[in-house]
């Protein structure tokens, strides 16, 4: 039998280890800016092509590569980082992965000129599916030029996944970011098409959030720092009512580098606990330091989540730093209510529990007072009679109390339940009540007017008919780059809806109109929040662009619990909802409204 086990070329190695390591331009970016920083860059240019599938191109100025570097560089697990199996386990660069180039080198056509600051003419070199196709002497200045040009061109099955322009781009930015916030001592500047859409200043950390996120920031930091034997934890967080609907801005950095860590995550968002909204999650910023021989990152290919050899210790700290930041900023109570300054020992405090009976409740605290000690028999002999005076109370009463239960009316199959005229009424601001033909009919007016709006929104968007009425003060917002870049690419959508706004300056907006039905002197909220929304919506949800709007504006514009309605607001609220295709359910499944038969409130009697 013939032999038929054999080597792979090297081309088709590299094209495999491609697979692991360029799942996107996205992807190219992370590996060309790490290297430029360990490269000792202090300005860093990054400039890319139809969302880096013509061309992503590293500029910096770092200490470049000689003419035998430069090649080398390209070879597969070639790296100047790894010396010995030790320095595995004392990583402290970023770019240290030895088959980068090489893989990226095999799926599109790379570029590079480097010069050291010893010689005087650098190296040029050019690669294509990971053949050197020419390499000579150039002059260019001191650093490298990495261009990566048309990404995937020869794995056009790759290509093909790739998604649209816009997607592609905002994981670029979201590199860029990430990258940017650990290396605020670099300037950084990001082309898009030849357009110049970031710079970034070298300077501090804080000016750095500002410079990214926009100049609200500014009020809503708050600095953090825990210095500990085992690690330290620096940087910043938002204020709670700062908070967003989505994750976005929560950047957690180890040794520097960029992880995603539920479990850190929730050790900060614990610290947070009673000062945020439900859903709501916190801004932060929060660099870890810890000796690497305590961290393994090498467990998943793009570096981005680690072990650590004791997460609780790592938890607490963590949870600790940001308790003491929020403490210190006055951003939490500094009052323990749950502590009897009398007794000087803790008071388990139970309101309004019914699960806890009288006789449950734990008074062992308040037994210490010698005034309590000699007269504790009588007090718990007065209760005991009490006790039996009401239960004897309770024996004269019909026990044959019956229990009624019976299924809600929004698993049925009504869909418009005939409403007859009469008084229709609001009950603690929160549902209407209005008499039908069957009994009663109970509303959430959240829920009725969510799914009105949903419906208006999504025909409005779909047939590019969304009414409009002008601000009498037009608003301006400013965002981050990545949310800017996404506006911009929702604009006609957007527009659809009945908003009107422009371009106004760096990453910023100015609102001249809004929808018809939308209250005005809102706008600027009222915009963020469809954003926020939008946001979250593609986060938790699979959902079409149109849709995600229509919902979006739909929740965050809807008329809120205990909002007094006049009648005439509360039958155009029925009659509206009762004209929808699917007056039954919100767009996310809940219900809108219940009706009780007759039979069912006789019941009760």
């Amino acid at each position: 039998m013939p032999d038929i086990i054999q080597l792979l070329p090297d081309a088709l190695a590299n094209q495999i280890a491609a697979g692991e390591v360029v799942q996107r331009p996205s992807s190219v970016v992370k590996e060309l800016l790490e290297n430029a920083i360990d490269a000792k860059a202090t300005t860093i240019t990054l400039i890319v092509k139809e969302a880096g599938k013509t061309l992503i191109q590293v500029i910096d100025n770092g200490v470049g590569m000689s003419t035998t570097d430069v090649r080398m560089s390209l070879e597969r697990h070639a790296t100047s980082k790894i010396k010995t199996s030790d320095d595995l386990f004392s990583i402290r660069t970023m770019g240290f992965r030895g088959e980068a180039m090489a893989s990226i080198a095999a799926v599109a056509q790379v570029e590079i000129k480097t010069k050291t600051e010893e010689v005087e003419l650098g190296s040029l070199i050019q690669v294509e599916a990971s053949e050197v196709i020419l390499q000579e002497p150039t002059a260019t200045e001191k650093g490298t030029s990495v261009a990566v040009k048309n990404l995937f061109h020869n794995v056009p099955a790759r290509r093909n996944f790739l998604k649209s322009n816009s997607v592609e781009m905002r994981h670029i930015i979201d590199e860029y970011n990430r990258i940017a916030l650990s290396n605020p001592q670099i300037h950084f500047f990001l082309y898009q098409n030849d357009q110049k859409v970031s710079e970034l200043p070298k300077g501090k950390l804080s000016q750095r959030i500002v410079n990214l996120f926009g100049k609200n920031y500014q009020t809503q930091l708050a600095s953090c720092e825990e210095v500990t034997d085992h690690l330290s934890v620096k940087g910043y967080i938002g204020k709670p009512e700062a908070a967003k609907k989505t994750r976005g801005e929560q950047f957690l950095f180890v040794n520097n580098r960029f992880i995603k860590s539920n479990y850190l995550n929730h050790s900060i968002t614990n610290a947070f606990e009673g000062l945020l909204q439900d859903r709501s999650f916190p801004f932060y910023v929060l660099f870890i330091t810890i000796d690497p021989k305590h961290i393994d990152i090498n467990v998943h290919p793009t570096k981005t989540e680690i072990k650590f050899d004791d997460e609780r210790i790592v938890y607490a700290i963590v949870k600790a730093a940001v308790k003491q930041a929020l403490g210190t900023h006055n951003l939490s109570p500094s009052l323990d209510f749950g502590h009897d300054v009398n007794f000087g020992r803790p008071v388990s405090i139970q309101v309004n529990n019914p699960s806890t009976t009288s006789k449950e409740r734990d008074y062992s605290q308040f037994k210490n007072s010698p005034l309590q000690k000699r007269n504790i028999d009588k007090w718990e002999t007065a209760y005991q009679e009490l006790e039996k005076e009401r239960l004897s109370i309770d024996e004269l009463k019909d026990r044959k109390e019956q229990v009624i239960t019976f299924e809600s009316s929004a698993n049925d199959a009504v869909t418009n339940p005939v409403k007859e005229s009469g008084i229709v009424f609001q009950l603690h601001g929160k549902y209407l009540v209005s008499q039908v033909k069957s009994g009663m009919m109970l509303v959430d007016q959240q829920a009725a007017h969510e799914r009105i709006l949903y419906e208006k929104c999504l025909n409005d968007i779909e047939s590019n008919s969304g009414a409009s009425q002008q601000c009498l003060f037009p608003q301006s917002v400013t965002f981050g780059l990545a949310d800017f870049t996404l506006v911009m690419e929702m604009k006609a959508e957007i527009e659809g809806l009945g908003f009107q706004f422009e371009e106004f300056g760096k990453e910023s907006i100015v609102i001249n109109g809004i929808p018809a039905e939308m209250t005005s002197g809102n706008e600027k909220s009222l915009f963020e929040g469809l954003v926020e929304q939008y946001k979250w919506n593609t986060a938790e949800l699979s959902l079409s662009r149109n849709e995600n709007l229509a919902r979006s504006l739909a929740k965050r514009s809807a008329v809120k619990i205990e909002k007094r309605l006049q009648p005439e607001e509360m039958n155009a609220i029925i009659d509206q909802l009762f004209a929808c295709s699917n007056p039954n359910y919100t767009p996310d499944g809940t219900p809108t409204f219940v009706v009780l038969g007759m039979d069912q409130i006789d019941n009760f009697f």
